[in-house]
């Protein structure tokens, strides 16, 4: 005879495979630029911040961000600029530059570059890999994202505020439209 707590237990064991297969695991979204001390890492702060703040549906799940750049040299502090930007919105402040890695790459769910450049040579990297060269885009489909390098702090400043509003839209618009042959042609442009 099967008491009540017995098939208790045996109903959550058969419910809880599906349960955890219902979870969607966290999704990595990688900003890359040239040197990852102004624009990537930037970007790594305000998409943190616009997600702490729910300004991502929340169908798309919970997102890392994380930031790379094409010719960094690893362990470079983020520019003072930049960390004036990200303070003053209260976002987090990535501290140290990372070299893009094909790894990287492979391991992300989505890439921006801030450049054709930078998605060209994120591509590169991942060329043997039709799936990773499809998640790599250009963060403005307009066109490049201006490094505000040497053109002092209002220029910083703009590209925040740019940034703030860029990144939820393209972060939505190629997230919903996973698995989309249409999104998938729009991807591999350069």
């Amino acid at each position: 005879m099967t008491s009540t707590s017995d098939r208790r237990r045996a109903d959550r064991a058969t419910q809880e495979p599906a349960r955890l297969c219902s979870i969607r695991p966290v999704r990595t979204v990688l900003f890359i630029c040239t040197g990852n001390t102004c624009r990537s890492p930037m970007a790594e702060g305000i998409a943190q911040q616009i997600s702490d703040d729910g300004r991502l549906p929340k169908e798309l799940g919970a997102m890392f961000f994380a930031s790379a750049g094409v010719s960094a040299f690893d362990g470079a502090s983020t520019s003072e600029e930049t960390v004036e930007v990200l303070q003053r919105m209260r976002a987090p402040v990535p501290e140290h530059a990372k070299r893009l890695t094909a790894e990287m790459v492979r391991k992300a769910d989505l890439v921006f570059g801030m450049t054709a450049s930078h998605v060209l040579r994120a591509r590169s990297l991942v060329a043997d890999d039709v799936r990773a060269v499809a998640r790599v885009h250009p963060l403005d489909a307009e066109g490049d994202v201006d490094d505000p390098i040497g053109m002092g702090q209002r220029a910083y400043d703009e590209l925040g505020e740019y940034l703030r509003e860029l990144i939820p839209r393209r972060i939505t618009e190629l997230l919903r439209h996973e698995g989309n042959a249409d999104a998938m042609k729009e991807m591999l442009k350069p």
